[in-house]
């Protein structure tokens, strides 16, 4: 599933083709794709302008001029794709907006085009006044790459937390978008150990973790995210970060560092890679 990276991308990408630009025509070829899509929401779209486009964890917000947001989430295998020209439009393309600087569809100047094979993602669309209370929103933690987060929270929101500090990093609530790559990335290169508890990041610990994460999320943003399936920036290219991994689905090689063999181990139902040597 795409983490905070690559839908910081997807955003980056986005918001030159959508602000301050009308969707002169919208197509929507179904009524789902996880959960129900909002009613008549290419109607809904059509005429209406872009005024904003922003990340909030691992969802991409789209205010509109009649001040509701259009939330996306890319869920397994979700990708947003950017044409200069009308694509012809596949089985598992679902939604085309078609962008103008005008209401009319006289001269578009892009094609935006949300393709989703296994229709895990979705979106939605709610008044931007209910954000701070919207049902997907409202228990998010902060961002880590914004000024709420810093190895003072993480302690703080670690304190007392039995579990595994690998958990404790997805959890949604206590920071919002690190996911199974990073969280592991950035406990290799705090040299924490994925299976310590929560509760012990504290001091030393909490500060190397808390500037691992920050570096390693804006490293993957500057590479375009991490490409191991379905994950392409909207411009076709793939995310060059998986160069970069230095444990995440390595198991067996040799680390960077010490060249002990990487390890896996599964962590409620997710693979953790660590070093054994250099991760405690």
């Amino acid at each position: 599933m795409p983490e905070l990276p690559e839908v910081e991308t997807v955003r980056r990408a986005l918001a030159p083709v959508l602000e301050q630009r009308y969707i002169a025509a919208a197509f929507v070829g179904r009524d789902d794709l996880r959960w129900p899509l909002p009613p008549n929401l290419a109607a809904r779209l059509q005429g209406r302008r872009f005024t904003h486009v922003a990340r909030r964890g691992k969802y991409v917000l789209m205010t509109l001029d009649d001040q509701n947001v259009l939330l996306l989430h890319l869920g397994m295998s979700g990708s947003v794709r950017i044409h200069d020209r009308a694509p012809t439009l596949g089985r598992h393309d679902h939604i085309m907006l078609t962008m103008a600087d005008g209401e009319q569809a006289t001269s578009p100047t892009h094609y935006v085009v949300l393709n989703d094979p296994r229709r895990f993602g979705w979106v939605d669309l709610f008044a931007l006044s209910t954000q701070a209370s919207y049902k997907l929103l409202q228990h998010m933690g902060p961002e880590p790459l914004g000024n709420a987060f810093s190895a003072e929270y993480l302690q703080t929101a670690f304190k007392g937390r039995q579990g595994p500090v690998k958990n404790a990093l997805l959890n949604q609530q206590l920071i919002a978008g690190i996911g199974n790559i990073y969280a592991s990335e950035a406990l290799f290169h705090a040299g924490i150990s994925p299976r310590r508890k929560a509760a012990t990041i504290a001091g030393g610990r909490a500060v190397r973790l808390a500037a691992a994460i920050v570096k390693t999320l804006r490293a993957a943003i500057e590479d375009g995210g991490t490409s191991l399936r379905d994950h392409v920036q909207p411009g076709g290219e793939i995310g060059y970060f998986v160069q970069r991994l230095a444990v995440y689905g390595r198991a067996g090689e040799a680390c960077q560092i010490c060249t002990t063999p990487i390890k896996m181990l599964v962590q409620s139902g997710r693979s953790s890679f660590y070093c054994p040597r250099c991760q405690r």
